[in-house]
């Protein structure tokens, strides 16, 4: 099932690289400007939307779930991305190298999830794609709390592990949708 779970891990990731990639050409990486605590709250909404259409069941927007999970993946990226960089580098990164960022960060959170899956046994193919949802909003809230905190944390892992998991859930949720291809 590994190589099943990789394979699919891998085109979902692909999906959302080359959505990142496509706008990092017409915008750059004008997403540096955003603080820590703005990239959280644009996930919290991403989350926060597809718990609502999960329960409504309808959408006035012409827009999917799907797109929402692609986005939250991608601010997380960003994410990670911000917290290695600091103020004295460039607001505007060069293509290449936002390019490498993105897939270094897919890279270390991809290790991640085959070492969870390992542990685990896959136990996220029998969750329901509503409980993913959950635990996002619920890995939000946790950093939330933490950026509240100034990053203090008593016997917490850090904001980094948690937009990993955030990360692997999306992919999962992805995969459980059927949103890549197999």
């Amino acid at each position: 099932m590994q190589t099943t779970t990789g394979t699919q891990y891998d085109s979902v990731i692909a999906q959302c690289q080359q959505l990142f990639l496509k706008k990092a050409k017409d915008y750059g990486t004008a997403w540096r400007i955003l603080r820590p605590e703005s990239i959280t709250d644009q996930i919290f909404i991403k989350a926060q939307r597809i718990r609502t259409l999960e329960e409504k069941k309808i959408s006035k927007v012409n827009e999917g779930i799907a797109p929402e999970y692609i986005g939250i993946i991608n601010y997380c990226v960003i994410a990670l991305i911000q917290l290695q960089l600091t103020e004295n580098d460039p607001l505007e990164l060069p293509f290449d190298e936002t390019e490498r960022l993105y897939n270094l960060k897919i890279a270390e959170t991809k290790a991640l999830m085959q070492d969870k899956n390992h542990d685990y046994g896959e136990a996220w193919r029998e969750m329901r794609v509503s409980s993913l949802t959950d635990l996002i909003l619920m890995k939000i809230l946790r950093v939330k709390q933490i950026e509240d905190n100034k990053g203090l944390t008593l016997v917490s892992e850090g904001v980094e592990a948690n937009y990993q998991d955030m990360i692997n859930y999306a992919v999962f949720a992805l995969i459980k949708l059927n949103v890549h291809s197999s």
